[in-house]
């Protein structure tokens, strides 16, 4: 999940490891404390049996001020999720506004489930170029690269005749030991810049394109549901 970035906790009352993502259930509350309350019910053990039965993974809930999340592998693990938040709220008075979307991973968005997922990432696709304006977007309003072209050269010496190339090309980089790292506002500009360098590199050198560790860190008890805090959205 592109999920997403950068709120702070609103509560935070348990962690889990390993979950598919692909789905997800907003609901809107009338105020924070009714959003608070229906996590701590969603973490009671006692709701194990109506939504884990035939399903591996569970579902991680998120409470973002008055909105609660619920991330979930599964549209039918979705649905089963939906049923019992209605169920509590209307036990408890609540009017709950709720949503259903689809995480579509070229685009990087929450969609409705009724748009088709994109099976490819490639130029020219228009979610592709959606996320790639995104992310040169995002890099001008960070004032750092969102992604980096990183070359692991043999030995030191290497990593530093590399980097006097650069220089007298203008090319702004960072040395450390054996490695030389070149940001790029966006994955395609990495990937040209990568292929551009071409013999420039020493023979040997290993050349990696990836997020900016940067950007990524930014952008990041047992129940039926997981409860976290402040990561809605």
């Amino acid at each position: 999940m592109m999920a997403h970035a950068g709120r702070p906790s609103a509560m935070c009352i348990a962690t889990v490891c390993a979950v598919n993502d692909d789905w997800r259930l907003r609901v809107e509350l009338a105020d924070g404390g009714q959003a608070r309350a229906l996590g701590r019910l969603l973490e009671d053990p006692g709701l194990e049996h109506d939504l884990v039965d035939a399903f591996q993974d569970r579902v991680v809930v998120s409470v973002d001020g008055s909105e609660v999340f619920c991330y979930a592998g599964s549209r039918e693990q979705t649905e089963r999720a939906r049923r019992l938040v209605e169920d509590l709220a209307r036990r408890h008075g609540w009017r709950a506004s709720m949503q259903v979307s689809r995480w579509h991973p070229v685009a990087e968005r929450w969609e409705d489930p009724a748009v088709p997922v994109a099976t490819r990432d490639a130029p020219g696709e228009p979610e592709h170029e959606e996320r790639i304006a995104r992310e040169r977007a995002e890099s001008e309003h960070r004032g750092y690269p969102e992604w980096e072209v990183s070359i692991r050269c043999r030995s030191r010496q290497h990593a530093r005749e590399l980097s006097e190339r650069l220089q007298q090309d203008g090319l702004a980089h960072v040395r450390r030991f054996r490695y030389v790292l070149i940001g790029a506002e966006d994955e395609d500009s990495a990937r040209r810049l990568a292929e551009a360098l071409g013999d420039r590199v020493p023979e040997g050198s290993e050349v990696m394109v990836a997020g900016n560790p940067r950007a990524v860190l930014e952008s990041r008890p047992w129940s039926p549901f997981s409860v976290l805090g402040g990561l809605g959205g």
